[in-house]
C-alpha cells in the first residue's frame, strides 16, 4: 500500500526519553471512510478498530488506549493514520468553533502558528465531512 502523502503537524512525541501517546490514550477520534478504507487496506477488520458513537465511525479503545497504540506508546499505522490523527495536537475547540492546539499535549508550545492555520483549513473540512453524513447536528466551524 502506498504512503499517505498529506500535511500533518510535526510534534516530538518524545518526552523524558519515552514517546508520550498522551493523545491515544481515551480517544475519541473521528474516522472518515476513506480513513476506514485505508486502514482495512492494511489487513484490519473494521469491527476490530472502530467504533460507532452517535453515528459517528471512532477509533476503538482497547483498554483506555487507542487499538493501535503499541506498549511503548508508538502507533503501529503511523504511515497511515487517520487525517485526524495527522493534525494533532490540533483540535477544535467545540466553544468557539476555532481551531486549537490541545492543552493535554506536552509539546503543544512547538506548534507553529503557520501549521496551526494550515491544520485549522484541514480541520473545518475534517469536520464538515465527518457532519454531512448527520444532517440532524449540522457543524459549521468559524476560521481560525
Amino acid at each position: 500500500m502506498k504512503k499517505r502523502r498529506s500535511f500533518g503537524v510535526r510534534v516530538d512525541c518524545v518526552v523524558n526519553g519515552r514517546f508520550c501517546g498522551r493523545c491515544c490514550h481515551q480517544t475519541e477520534m473521528p474516522l472518515t471512510e476513506e480513513d476506514i478504507a485505508t486502514i482495512e487496506g492494511l489487513g484490519f477488520k473494521r469491527e476490530d478498530f472502530v467504533v460507532v458513537i452517535d453515528g459517528i465511525p471512532r477509533l476503538r479503545n482497547v483498554n483506555g488506549r487507542c487499538y493501535f497504540l503499541d506498549e511503548s506508546n508508538r502507533c503501529r499505522i503511523y504511515e497511515h493514520r487517520p487525517v485526524g490523527c495527522r493534525i494533532y495536537p490540533v483540535v477544535l475547540d467545540v466553544e468557539t468553533g476555532k481551531a486549537v492546539v490541545d492543552d493535554i499535549c506536552p509539546r503543544r508550545d512547538s506548534v507553529s502558528s503557520r501549521d496551526l492555520r494550515r491544520a485549522g483549513t484541514i480541520l473545518r473540512k475534517l469536520v464538515r465531512k465527518i457532519y454531512s453524513r448527520r444532517p440532524q447536528q449540522r457543524f459549521s466551524p468559524s476560521s481560525p
